[in-house]
């Protein structure tokens, strides 16, 4: 099959803009290459985000099924599951939640606000789920709560967590690849690094088969927002592979292609280190991005690490693919204390 091939419904504002990054540039020292962001917040729905483009194919099947409920699950303060009920609720469907407990020791303010209130003001069923590091035993359970729906009646359509399931949203990345690429041919200029964050590995799978299937060797380099880099490697060797499969370019990867950086990650997911505080506020005041502090502000960081320590050949142009996650900045106030 081509992209094309697949059921797809309009969910994100696309194109989203490609910016220069120069005052962050000046601040790091300039000449160790050209910073630009893929301004992936700005997808529009339910705040924007990443997650839009990927929900396009999960939600395009879930229509050319027809379904009438969406059931997803994520950590409690998941940005995917807050554009999920926003994207159901644009298709006319019922949307059903499960909030895993992936994060220790939080606040009221985690449990309520953010990424939560959203879910309430799209009007979700809110399911809790006490294990936080089990994706095959999350599934599961998801499965559990569409034979409920079916029992009422409803027709419900899964979109499932764990790495056994086929990565149908990372076709969005693939296709968010040849419009970046288009957009650098456009400046008349070439592609040579992007980064990105790793949790899924549906967006970094997605990006890096696209810029494969579409000519560029750019590297990506992929920030561990939630596993090592022993587990997330072969994660995101994995992920890719289906995803090239699905579009019949199974040939475009290769081990080496992987490039995954859990120097970030610490202390763990949804949990921040004086580097993530450091690229958030950087991010902030020089370019006035939101970063927040689970995903993006890990992915900052690690652009940030990489352009210090020299990765990056000073006539190079690098993306930082900008995934949103605005709303979850609203469960953490602790992190800005004394900001």
């Amino acid at each position: 099959m081509v992209l094309e091939d697949y059921p797809r419904v309009d969910l994100a504002h696309t194109p989203t803009p490609v910016e220069r990054m120069e005052r962050l540039e000046q601040a790091l020292g300039s000449g160790k290459g050209h910073l630009y962001v893929k301004r992936d917040d700005c997808t529009g729905l339910a705040m924007g985000g990443n997650k839009a483009r990927q929900l396009e194919y999960y939600v395009g099947e879930a229509v050319a099924q027809g379904a009438d409920t969406i059931i997803i699950t994520g950590a409690v303060q998941s940005n995917f599951v807050r554009t999920a009920a926003a994207a159901a609720r644009k298709c006319g469907m019922e949307i059903e939640i499960q909030l895993e407990e992936r994060v220790p020791n939080v606040s009221d303010a985690y449990r309520n606000s953010g990424n939560v209130l959203l879910n309430r003001i799209y009007g979700a069923t809110l399911h809790s789920f006490p294990v936080g590091e089990d994706e095959s035993a999350a599934d599961k359970n998801l499965y559990k709560i569409a034979d409920d729906v079916r029992a009422r009646g409803g027709k419900p359509y899964v979109v499932p967590l764990g790495a056994d399931h086929a990565p149908l949203g990372a076709l969005g990345y693939v296709r968010m690849c040849e419009e970046l690429l288009k957009q650098f041919q456009d400046m008349g200029k070439t592609l040579d690094a992007v980064v990105v964050c790793s949790g899924s590995a549906i967006t970094h799978a997605g990006t890096l088969v696209g810029l494969r299937h579409y000519g560029s060797m750019a590297n990506v380099y992929g920030s561990c927002v939630r596993r090592s880099v022993d587990l997330q490697a072969p994660r995101v060797l994995q992920r890719s592979k289906e995803t090239a499969d699905m579009i019949d370019c199974a040939h475009v990867i290769t081990e080496e292609d992987v490039i995954v950086l859990d120097d970030y990650l610490h202390p763990g997911y949804g949990q921040v280190n004086e580097g993530t505080v450091e690229a958030m506020k950087l991010s902030a005041r020089l370019e006035a991005l939101i970063t927040d502090p689970v995903y993006t502000g890990k992915g900052m960081a690690a652009l940030i690490d990489l352009y210090r320590k020299g990765q990056f050949a000073s006539g190079d142009n690098v993306v930082f693919v900008h995934s949103g996650g605005g709303p979850a900045i609203f469960g953490y106030p602790e992190v800005f204390d004394g900001f």
